[in-house]
């Protein structure tokens, strides 16, 4: 669902300077699809069902009002679980450093984050879940779950999805690969911005596969360099030497086989995707709608 505007990855290193060079095209084209997306006025629920408005149920709730506070807590539990699996230092617990890191581009008060460290021996137990999904239009779903009693998590989600068109399955997330995700700002820190063939140059340096022009949830543009789960860290740290602005960096779940649903289908799955996404102990959903 993000624009793809030129694969690294090893096998594929040879084509790069062929999409370099094609790249400044493909951005000619976007510029014009964005111009005549500009020009519409949408008035139903369809519009946030488009290209890149997908990836706005993708993310832990968004920093609002009261959703903020939400927000800081779902993360305060995800460090207290993860300091449980690996331990309290950040420099030996990648998945606890990622997520420190997380926290900080959210501004989340450092002493929440350290309260949140040295109170995981005494939190109440909760568990980390994948569920998988398929949604209306044939849609792969996985649902990112953090809970104290699967049980009861398990049969609320079920609920919705026999009321909205979907249904449990087994078979969700062999549409999914688990990568490592660093999302930056498309400028540098000295406020300049990194054109995408800049972009794809700073991939190969920093050791990505892949690099991504997307939107988040703000429908702020935003770089999503790809790479493997254990090289996130200094992906990342590359990245940053090399003066690129991080927001955020973490394990996803990328779709490599995606569907079209209909637009009526589109619409239904937005819906029941948004009534997941307001359940207390879901922390992201993904989709592999194209």
């Amino acid at each position: 669902m993000a624009v793809v505007l030129g694969r690294i990855c090893s096998p594929y290193r040879r084509n790069l300077w062929r999409s370099l060079l094609g790249c400044q095209e493909a951005r000619n084209r976007i510029n014009s699809s964005v111009l005549l997306k500009e020009s519409a006025i949408h008035t139903s629920a369809l519009a946030l069902a488009g290209h890149n408005k997908w990836s706005k149920v993708k993310h832990i709730k968004g920093p609002k009002d009261a959703e903020r506070a939400r927000m800081f807590a779902k993360l305060s539990m995800l460090i207290k679980v993860a300091v449980r699996e690996g331990g309290p230092n950040p420099e030996l617990n990648p998945h606890l450093y990622n997520l420190v890191e997380q926290c900080r581009q959210r501004n989340m008060p450092k002493s929440s984050i350290e309260i949140a460290i040295k109170g995981a021996d005494k939190s109440k137990p909760t568990s980390y879940v994948l569920y998988q999904a398929r949604g209306p239009g044939g849609a792969s779903l996985l649902i990112e779950l953090l809970t104290d009693s699967t049980s009861r998590t398990f049969s609320e989600i079920k609920l919705l999805l026999n009321k909205n068109g979907g249904i449990p399955t087994d078979g969700a997330r062999h549409c999914f690969t688990k990568k490592g995700v660093v999302t930056v700002q498309p400028y540098d820190k000295g406020g300049s911005p990194v054109p995408m063939e800049q972009a794809l140059e700073f991939a190969i340096q920093a050791g990505a596969e892949d690099v991504q022009e997307s939107q988040d949830e703000e429908d702020n543009d935003i770089y999503k360099y790809i790479c493997e789960v254990p090289s996130l860290r200094d992906v990342r740290s590359q990245l940053v030497t090399l003066g690129m602005v991080p927001i955020s960096s973490g394990p996803e779940y990328l779709p490599t086989i995606t569907v079209q649903p209909s637009d009526s289908d589109k619409e239904k799955l937005f819906h029941l995707l948004e009534l997941i996404n307001d359940q207390s102990d879901v922390i992201r959903i993904y989709d592999n709608v194209e």
